[in-house]
């Protein structure tokens, strides 16, 4: 056994850089391993995932319980991840070392910060004024509750222009989870709504007391009541307990909201190990803050252990020669220098193309060489900044008949036939949930919006109990179907107790709903299939409670998502933002209009944080590349705008971040017609024409 206990070694796949960051530590004199705050800093492609996952896997076969571990991830894929590899060591050691492999609950702590959230709220319910069992609303939800209350406060019927439900909401979000008031929050983002300070100030309000009545948190509301738990030192300090370590996946994208939890179940770090890349740092829209992974190290005392892995397992050297160029004019930053074993490949091609229908017709080529040189259309992608700047290339895909999946676009849970029958789940599961008792009884023939508020406040009035809607009488269209619909409520409601089985729960929704969905839908065959699919995956989880909170929290991003790939050709080509990208890599990348006003966005201009973001998701981008790169920027292409005169063309100009330097590390290439690249559109005859004349004769 000791023998065997020398021979093994479970870290020894990992490099120099990448083991530092594992076994970081020591035992104390009881034998428990310790560790203070250590920050790895994780270039692209560097191996973050799999040394995160074997420093977990170290703390247990050190004799960490898994109990006493706490693993905060950004997606629940990520956690899943994280846990099957953890396993995979722990067992393949214990195999090795004859020892006891990781229990069968796997890592109990590991998963989203909201997810872990939502398990923790539930549990002090009590102490926070909580309902047990509260609902958590989605995006869509919480912008209808919005809605409900600007429509209330008669904002809607305001003289002047008042800000949307998605406006509002974001608005509301930024507030939450960048602790800042306001008027600070207004004045830097949206200072078009300034205006309506007061009044957004009182729909607010109104819109917390809603969401309180209703037992009903949203997103924001899951880390908010999380870190006013913690902020008391009773809570904060019964909670950490509970972890030896705290390890937090993908920090550079945590907000202030997220970095106060962390601080208050560990406030000395001890234990605290985040792992990221201030480099990738590009959701500052969703109120992520990089100076939570540039400071880190200074909150404590000594100072956090800071190791950075640089060794790059991705892709081609002559990639990161520019992607390292890039990112070294950044002026606050970790500094690292990509390297790379793989040698081989061409520079990047800094391409420049005449106009959008040129540049979509020099990527569909280039695209189909590769794939002639037997490359799949899955291994290569295309990027943009903006989700509509891949239309022109998208009629030409279409053309071409080169099937493509975009990321973007209406995502599975937001499809009104899948809300729909989430909804009566819901409100089985929450009688107080008033988004979802309005939508479910909206479906019903006859029943408007003054109906479904009549019986909701009848609803009320019968303490919540679905026997009390026997005795509201329903609008006539709505009249024969109303016992089957009560007793329907009923049935599950009484069933939420008893969750043996609680999938038999959506097969009687269905059967409802199915009459609803044939007269209020077309393409039956498409939402039907949906529905089955739903179904379907209802199998995986233990109770109708963790089904409705784990979609919530952890939507999939189309009905695809919840099979496996799309249901499209053997093989199609990918689209996608840059911002959906991220985690994600390509044999070859094409990147569209890198051009001033694109990359930076014109947003940015004149915010010198924003332009450095903008930078970083430049950096993103092309660190997706495996073994081509080619940044495409069209002289002119096409804006779509709300303009007197329409749509136009604008005239690209050189990225300020596409340097001399940066230049210097690529293939550059013009494709089209010579005179292009001066800025003109083609031969300029000295022929005079005296068009004033010509229109002067008009009149």
């Amino acid at each position: 056994m000791q023998q065997a206990r020398q021979e093994f070694d479970h870290l020894g796949i990992l490099n120099t850089a990448q083991r530092s960051a594992a076994e970081y530590g020591d035992k104390d004199a009881e034998q428990d391993f310790r560790a203070g705050p250590l920050l790895v800093i994780a270039g692209a492609g560097t191996g973050k995932t799999m040394t995160l996952a074997h420093r977990v896997a170290h703390l247990v076969i050190s004799g960490i319980s898994p109990e006493r571990i706490l693993l905060l991830t950004f997606t629940r894929r990520a956690a899943q991840e994280m846990t099957r590899r953890v396993e995979s060591i722990v067992r393949a050691s214990s195999k090795a070392m004859q020892s006891q492999p990781l229990p069968s609950g796997g890592l109990p702590w590991s998963g989203t910060f909201h997810s872990i959230a939502n398990r923790l709220l539930r549990r002090y319910a009590h102490n926070l004024g909580l309902d047990p069992g509260f609902s958590v609303l989605d995006r869509g939800d919480a912008a209808d509750i919005m809605d409900v209350v600007r429509h209330e406060q008669r904002l809607t019927s305001a003289h002047r222009r008042f800000p949307k439900k998605d406006t509002c909401l974001a608005i509301y979000s930024r507030c939450v989870n960048t602790r800042k008031s306001l008027g600070e929050t207004l004045d830097e983002f949206y200072p078009w709504c300034s205006d309506w300070a007061d009044e957004l100030t009182e729909l607010f309000r109104h819109y917390v007391l809603r969401k309180q009545h209703s037992q009903a948190l949203d997103y924001d509301d899951l880390l908010l009541y999380w870190s006013h738990l913690v902020a008391e030192q009773e809570f904060a300090n019964e909670i950490g307990s509970w972890f030896d370590h705290v390890l937090v996946d993908e920090y550079q994208d945590t907000n202030l909201v997220q970095a106060q939890i962390l601080n208050a179940l560990k406030p000395d770090g001890s234990g605290v190990t985040v792992v990221g890349d201030d480099a990738q740092s590009i959701y500052s829209f969703r109120a992520a803050e990089v100076e939570n992974i540039l400071g880190f190290p200074d909150q404590y005392m000594p100072t956090a252990q800071v190791i950075t892995l640089e060794q790059n397992y991705r892709s081609t050297q002559p990639i990161l020669d520019s992607a390292n160029c890039l990112i070294a004019e950044s002026e606050r930053q970790y500094r690292k220098n990509l390297f790379s074993d793989r040698a081989d490949g061409g520079k990047p091609r800094y391409v420049t193309v005449e106009d959008g229908d040129a540049e979509a017709e020099y990527v569909v080529t280039e695209i189909l060489k590769n794939r002639e040189l037997g490359m799949a259309l899955k291994e290569q992608a295309v990027l943009f900044r903006g989700s509509h700047h891949s239309d022109r290339l998208e009629l030409e895909l279409v053309r071409r008949n080169i099937p493509y999946v975009k990321y973007g676009g209406l995502k599975f849970l937001e499809a009104a036939h899948v809300k729909d029958l989430l909804s009566v789940l819901k409100w089985a599961e929450n009688p107080k949930n008033e988004v979802a008792a309005f939508r479910v009884l909206k479906l019903l023939p006859g029943m408007g919006p003054s109906n479904a508020s009549r019986c909701f406040e009848h609803l009320a009035v019968g303490d919540y109990l679905f026997s009390s809607l026997r005795e509201f009488r329903p609008p006539a269209a709505a009249a024969n179907a109303w016992d089957d619909f009560c007793s329907m409520l009923e049935d599950l409601s009484g069933a939420a107790s008893d969750d043996r089985g609680w999938q038999t729960h959506l097969s009687q929704v269905r059967r409802w709903y199915q009459p609803h969905l044939e007269r209020i839908y077309d393409g039956l065959d498409t939402r039907e299939a949906d529905l089955e699919q739903l179904e379907q995956i209802s199998g995986r989880y233990p109770t109708r409670e963790r089904f409705l909170t784990e979609l919530t929290l952890n939507p999939p991003g189309a009905a695809g998502d919840l099979a496996g790939d799309p249901l499209l050709d053997e093989d199609y080509l990918i689209l996608s933002t840059v911002h959906s990208a991220k985690g994600q890599e390509w044999e070859s990348v094409f990147v569209l209009n890198v051009a001033d006003g694109n990359f930076p966005s014109e947003f940015a201009t004149g915010k010198p944080e924003m332009i450095e973001e903008e930078r970083r998701l430049l950096y993103v981008a092309m660190t997706r590349a495996k073994q081509s790169l080619s940044l495409v920027v069209p002289l002119r292409y096409h804006v779509t705008q709300q303009r007197r005169d329409g749509d136009r063309h604008v005239y690209g100009a050189r990225s300020r971040f596409m340097s001399d330097q940066l230049l210097d590390t690529m293939d550059k290439k013009f494709q089209g017609r010579p005179e292009a690249q001066s800025g003109r559109l083609g031969s300029r005859s000295d022929r005079r024409i005296d068009v004033n004349a010509r229109m002067r004769e008009m009149w």
